[in-house]
């Protein structure tokens, strides 16, 4: 049991009989009426965004929800298979539970599933990933000048945004979370 007090982005609570997260929260107090918490609340099964408003100090449950590593082994359609790191058991899990990060994957990659008994309803990659480029057009000379990033194509098949120098066959680093390029990788 937490407080809708202690409600922050990420955490998991139960509202309705359904586990949700919090995406968004705000604490709010109009004049000499009663202060709330106005939340916006994703189901985890069915990815459903909705709005609640808590009172302040209002008890909520909260699930019990374990953090288990796997190892992605490859994509099957619309399921990613991963492995389970401790006894070496297959499962396979929707690639929405990934979110647009599903497309930094590649095989024998490190994520964390946060799991619900035998589901899983949410997972991690890493925040940075080293992928190399496949394909990019080439630099142009004198480019350097006016910092114009252009699109490189990943191993994965993601396409990011990288500086003009960047060229086929390097090895950069891409943030998970926002898909945009951080460094060369040395």
């Amino acid at each position: 049991m937490i407080l809708s007090n202690d409600l922050r982005v990420g955490r998991a609570v139960i509202y309705e009989g359904e586990i949700y997260t919090v995406k968004d929260f705000q604490h709010t107090a109009k004049g000499n009426k009663r202060s709330y918490m106005q939340t916006r609340l994703k189901n985890l099964r069915t990815g459903q965004i909705i709005d609640v408003r808590f009172n302040m100090g209002e008890r909520l449950d909260t699930p019990f929800l374990e953090d288990k590593e796997f190892e992605y082994l490859y994509s099957e359609g619309e399921h990613l298979v991963l492995m389970n790191t401790e006894n070496y058991d297959q499962m396979h899990v929707n690639s929405e539970v990934f979110g647009g990060a599903a497309r930094f994957l590649k095989p024998n990659e490190r994520v964390v599933c946060h799991m619900h008994g035998e589901e899983v309803l949410t997972a991690e990659l890493p925040n940075v990933v080293t992928l190399k480029i496949t394909d990019t057009p080439p630099a142009i000379k004198g480019a350097t000048v006016t910092n114009q990033p252009k699109e490189a194509t990943l191993e994965t098949g993601a396409k990011v945004r990288v500086p003009a120098f960047i060229e086929n066959g390097e090895v950069i680093r891409v943030d998970t979370r926002t898909g945009e390029y951080v460094e060369r990788a040395k």
